[in-house]
């Protein structure tokens, strides 16, 4: 059996532009998308904190160390540039994975540039370690 488990997510980061006339996608900055563990075309989950929408699409990978967060297309009307978002990427696991892989969470600051990278532990509690890769 596979579960769809959270496997990466990017923690309140800042929207810095939304375009509209680009093809829908998230264009994000190409250490965070790594950090985060998430890759360029894979399909996340977005949820806007300040207005509540939740839609999916696909990252592309910006310009590293720019603090780019940017929604394109559709997806665009969805936010206002210096809304706050999670960023939410998903793996299919067996069980026995999952007990292997708790999800990596990357925190930022309101400059989208990197505070601290953590995982998961039971009951949704955050390690203290953080992550060094």
């Amino acid at each position: 059996m596979l579960l769809n488990m959270l496997k990466g997510k990017i923690h309140r980061a800042t929207i810095t532009e939304a375009k509209l006339d680009y093809v829908g996608s998230i264009t994000i900055d190409t250490e965070l998308l790594e950090k985060a563990g998430i890759l360029e075309y894979e399909k996340v989950q977005i949820v806007d904190v300040n207005n509540g929408s939740r839609f999916e699409t696909y990252t592309i990978a910006g310009e590293r160390g720019s603090g780019m967060i940017c929604l394109n297309g559709a997806a665009a009307r969805e936010v206002q540039v210096g809304d706050k978002i999670i960023i939410m990427a998903y793996a299919s696991m067996t069980p026995e994975e999952v007990k292997d892989n708790p999800p990596k969470v990357l925190f930022v600051d309101d400059d989208n540039k990197i505070l601290r990278i953590t995982r998961y532990e039971k009951h949704g509690l955050l390690t203290e370690d953080m992550i060094n890769e």
